[in-house]
């Protein structure tokens, strides 16, 4: 006797409404435990995370055939979160879905000594996608109002110049074809923690291991503040940010997955015209 296969779980309400940032938003609000718009439990987010990858997969693949047709379309997703939150799971599991040479991915790490004797936005200006691309930052310009305010490396001034030289950026991008989206993953200290000590007891895990990790966890609510601020100063209309609550891997990847792909459909890629007779070429290979 078959087995009836499982019913598919969807979210009731979609991420790109749930998790969006907007006026009056309070990061300490957002439970990173919580799971909004999704009434299923882990299992079920698994399911819902392999079927949905074949979508994912036509929608990147239309976008990126559509750009040999000329269009300009392109996606830039960009990643932000406190260490172990899970930025190289979205990278594995939703962006590892689409076809790898139609994806642009940029791991920003510390600027090199060449990069910093540039303006911040020098390196990334360097790594955006092209057209029919999606762009992916594994931490992004984002890094140089963070971190600089936790560290007190920049005053007032010149992070409100980064957070306006950042707007006009994203404004310049959407300009030219590219659609924005910004996540943040959010986790608890406590959770942190955790994973902190999952990759000490891991020795295949060693390699994820920074001492430098433990250092930036003693800043852990300055940080807190510190995003509050970027969401206050460059969450905006055309390129808003999404909070997506990280302490349950399975919901995090879901999340980021359906925001990319109502990014996608909201593009509408369609495949580009033959430019040759199709009729001819179908006789001509049938006759070979």
């Amino acid at each position: 006797m078959k087995t009836k296969p499982k019913k598919l779980v969807d979210f009731d309400l979609d991420p790109s409404d749930t998790l969006r940032v907007e006026d009056g938003f309070e990061l300490a609000s957002v439970d990173p435990e919580s799971t909004p718009g999704y009434p299923g439990k882990k299992a079920d987010g698994v399911a819902h995370l392999e079927h949905q990858d074949a979508l994912l997969s036509e929608l990147q693949e239309r976008l990126f055939a559509a750009s040999k047709g000329g269009s300009e379309q392109r996606v830039l997703l960009v990643l932000q979160a406190m260490d172990t939150a899970g930025k190289g799971g979205i990278v594995s599991h939703v962006v590892g879905s689409m076809d790898p040479q139609g994806v642009r991915l940029k791991a920003f790490k510390a600027p090199s000594d060449e990069e910093k004797a540039h303006d911040f936005l020098w390196r990334i200006e360097k790594e955006i996608p092209g057209a029919g691309m999606v762009g992916v930052f594994d931490r992004s310009h984002y890094e140089d109002v963070l971190i600089h305010r936790v560290h007190a490396w920049a005053d007032e001034a010149e992070l409100e110049r980064r957070y306006a030289a950042i707007n006009d950026f994203e404004e310049r991008l959407m300009a030219e074809g590219t659609t924005v989206v910004k996540v943040m993953l959010h986790i608890s200290k406590d959770e942190q923690k955790e994973r902190l000590l999952a990759r000490l007891h891991d020795p295949a895990k060693y390699w994820k291991y920074s001492t430098g990790d433990l250092t930036e966890r003693g800043y852990w609510e300055d940080y807190q503040r510190a995003f509050q601020a970027m969401f206050e100063k460059t969450s905006t209309a055309g390129a808003p940010w999404y909070v997506v609550p990280a302490n349950k891997k399975w919901y995090a990847r879901i999340a980021v997955q359906q925001l990319l792909i109502d990014a996608l459909e909201g593009i509408n890629p369609q495949w580009p015209a033959a430019e040759f007779d199709v009729d001819e070429q179908i006789a001509a290979v049938t006759a070979s």
